[in-house]
């Protein structure tokens, strides 16, 4: 086989995964607004925020009751979407995005705080409860299983029992948390990339804490 001939092939090869149809969602979890940037229940948004820098797709086309946009994670075509409908609905715009391109559950990645582990830490599973987490259990109720991939970002747990939950997830990082947030946002869009390639044992073994 000629240069040329190589060079036609990726090009091609590049051109069909551009082309085919979305076999993927990744989803980040999220309240849209700048009054919740950099809260920590926008860890989701962040998580996603990386995989759309590190793929180089923009994620700005309203549609499915967010923000989101389609390109090439892992060689696989994924629609990365943010939903606008505050966290407790997030449910709506998963499923209908779901709908729209009959993705099964396994087949969407759900990215998202967790109050139970620390900043900067990563939790990465095949499925689970939602965990008293208010945007998982509307996903699980729309999507009607329990059984698709997500990655937890640690945020951090309350600093004592009596402080409300409520204030806590929407309260803003502080800088050490910040920086001890940013490797773990890049390992979540890494973990992404093996979750959509069908590696998830990798991502688990690479980027799960222990």
């Amino acid at each position: 086989m000629s240069i040329f001939d190589i060079f036609k092939s990726l090009e091609e090869e590049r051109s069909n995964n551009a082309s085919g149809k979305i076999s993927w969602i990744i989803a980040g979890l999220g309240n849209p607004g700048l009054a919740y940037t950099n809260t920590r229940h926008n860890a989701g948004f962040m998580g996603l925020d990386e995989l759309a820098k590190m793929c180089s797709i923009d994620v700005k086309t309203k549609k499915f009751k967010g923000d989101c946009g389609d390109g090439t994670v892992g060689k696989e075509r994924c629609l990365l979407l943010k939903p606008g409908t505050f966290m407790n609905l997030s449910g709506e715009a998963v499923s209908a995005a779901a709908d729209f391109y009959k993705i099964p559950p396994e087949r969407v990645v759900i990215i998202y705080d967790d109050i139970t582990l620390p900043p900067g830490k990563l939790r990465i599973r095949r499925k689970g409860s939602a965990g008293g987490h208010n945007g998982m259990k509307s996903i699980i109720a729309l999507l009607g299983t329990d059984e698709f991939p997500r990655i937890r970002i640690g945020v951090g747990a309350k600093p004592r029992p009596d402080y409300d939950l409520a204030d806590w997830v929407l309260s803003k990082f502080t800088e050490d948390d910040t920086k001890a947030l940013e490797p773990a946002l890049q390992n979540a869009a890494k973990a992404a990339e093996l979750i959509v390639q069908g590696k998830i044992d990798e991502a688990m073994n690479k980027f799960s804490s222990k």
